[in-house]
């Protein structure tokens, strides 16, 4: 897609110590900052991103959507579930280890979005945020272009029925059943179901399940973990 770069992270290439190694970008998980400032360095250089030019969230697993112009300096980070901007050269970085991170450009009107996705961020819209404050700096739902990476498949993500119920309430696209029979929730599948109906037609989900893949972190299978990284940005 011309001028718009997606990127997913793996867990190698760092320099975190266990239980993070390698390449742990998430600051909130007990890792030493100094090796998260570190990691967040290299991730930006390999991509070709100035690391002084990327926008981290302060993520909670709500809707929020907000609107940068430039990165948050010595500003407090805000607590948020997206990040949209239509600064050509910001880049914009959402972190996971289960749940879905969601990269969207519009390379046309020049408008990008990063939005954290998982279970009850689904339930609660922030993709469907994420479009509409993208909608709002001039994006075009049907040029916006999606990229989904690594997270917890719906064989994977074992919940009680009465949440799948819950979810499924909202998305019915996200009711699954695990591969050993039991209740599901298949984020990704929720996620591309909101984007089909907000008339996003270009998309792509990354085939890797976090859980399964030692290549990556998962929350579910390690508890105390390494955060990955989903980058947009463009030209």
């Amino acid at each position: 897609m011309s001028g718009a770069h997606f990127a997913f992270t793996d867990r190698w290439g760092g320099v975190s110590a266990a239980p993070y190694e390698e390449l742990n970008l998430g600051g909130a998980v007990g890792d030493d900052p100094g090796a998260v400032r570190a990691n967040r360095e290299l991730a930006a250089k390999t991509l070709g991103v100035d690391p002084a030019r990327v926008v981290w969230m302060n993520q909670v697993h709500g809707a929020d959507a907000a609107v940068v112009e430039e990165p948050w300096g010595d500003r407090p980070v805000p607590e948020v579930d997206a990040v949209v901007t239509a600064r050509r050269g910001l880049a914009l970085a959402v972190l996971t280890a289960d749940c879905v991170p969601v990269l969207l450009a519009d390379p046309v009107a020049g408008v990008v979005a990063a939005a954290h996705a998982g279970r009850p961020g689904l339930v609660a819209g922030v993709v469907p945020a994420a479009v509409r404050a993208m909608t709002g700096l001039g994006a075009e739902p049907s040029r916006i272009v999606a990229r989904t990476g690594p997270a917890v498949c719906g064989r994977c993500y074992e919940v009680p029925e009465t949440m799948r119920a819950e979810v499924a309430a909202v998305e019915p696209a996200a009711y699954a059943g695990t591969s050993w029979g039991t209740p599901a929730v298949d984020v990704v599948a929720g996620v591309h179901a909101q984007l089909e109906r907000l008339e996003v037609r270009d998309r792509e989900r990354s085939a890797v399940c976090t859980l399964e893949s030692g290549d990556h972190f998962s929350y579910r299978r390690d508890r105390t973990t390494g955060r990955l990284a989903g980058y947009v940005w463009l030209d």
